[in-house]
């Protein structure tokens, strides 16, 4: 890439074509710098998909979009103190790294000029994977374009309304807040500050209201310009440092190889809650889960992580 990027290491690793057809989805290296991610979240690794069918696990009351009874309201979610001339801090992993803990991230991507693909049927969402994370009882973030919430406003409120996720921005439309960045149309500072504030508001028209003050930049790509355009939203911008590669990819295996070969105390996560575009991530989930409780590891959300 051409901007200023903090870390490159894993980017390099990554499609652009790829990630363009993936629309910018939300990925990539994991690190801290302008475009340095993309939808792929690393190169996909194919392979034979396992033959195994999903478990059926119980579902929750929220699973079918109605609040909890007794819920009690979110407390406040930690946040970083501003960067240097008051830039929009940044994220990536907990400083406390002897804590054997990990935040699994999904980011569930759609653009704003992707509806009609919905209504031809292609799948964005991913209840399974959903529904699998609160069967293994995996507190867990998602990163929520304002798009995405209001194709599936059922789904966004089922989410929000439980206490095992938080949602945290991901932007309304999923365009660059930065520029180039993997294809996706780009915003000016003006642009891209009301395009968080309406993701925030699509997520309160939902009924989520387990909702927290981060934001992750559409593609991973950010710099300094950009920190600078959200800096008046008082959010911490969260990256991560283990890709997945479960964008378009064939194998769970390799997928819950990448991860369990990645994760490290106070690791972040990132993969994804996108049918269409990450067909194995569930499957590789029931995999990664149990793996990292037997090595000792426990699931916290990015709310957690950031509080240490």
């Amino acid at each position: 890439m051409t901007l200023s990027v903090r870390n490159v290491a894993v980017a390099a690793a990554l499609s652009a074509a790829l990630c363009t057809a993936l629309a910018g989805c939300g990925g990539g290296s994991g690190t801290s710098g302008s475009g340095a991610g993309a939808g792929a979240g690393g190169q996909a690794r194919t392979g034979t998909p396992g033959a195994s069918a999903p478990p059926v696990f119980p579902v929750s009351p929220h699973a079918a979009g109605s609040s909890p009874a007794a819920s009690p309201p979110p407390a406040k979610a930690p946040t970083l103190a501003p960067g240097p001339n008051g830039l929009t801090p940044v994220f990536e992993r907990a400083k406390q790294q002897t804590d054997k803990t990990v935040a699994l991230t999904f980011d569930a991507d759609m653009t704003s000029d992707q509806g009609q693909r919905a209504a031809d049927g292609e799948h964005f969402d991913n209840p399974q994977l959903i529904a699998t994370l609160r069967g293994l009882k995996v507190p867990s973030t998602i990163f929520m374009t304002g798009r995405w919430a209001e194709e599936y406003p059922d789904q966004a409120k089922s989410i929000g309304t439980d206490p095992n996720f938080e949602i945290a921005n991901h932007s309304y439309s999923h365009h660059a807040f930065t520029s180039p960045c993997y294809g996706l149309p780009a915003l000016d500072a003006a642009a891209a500050r009301a395009d968080v504030d309406r993701a925030f508001a699509a997520f309160r028209t939902a009924g989520a209201v387990n909702t927290v003050p981060y934001f992750r930049f559409p593609g991973g790509c950010y710099d300094d310009q950009a920190l600078r355009a959200v800096s008046t939203a008082k959010v911490t911008a969260v990256q991560w440092d283990v890709v997945s590669g479960d964008a378009f990819a064939k194998d769970p295996d390799a997928v819950a190889e990448q991860v369990l070969t990645g994760v490290k105390p106070g690791s972040v996560v990132v993969m994804h809650c996108t049918r269409s575009a990450a067909p194995v991530t569930e499957e590789a989930i029931r995999k990664i889960v149990p793996e990292l409780r037997k090595r000792g590891y426990r699931f916290v959300k990015v709310s957690e992580l950031i509080g240490k």
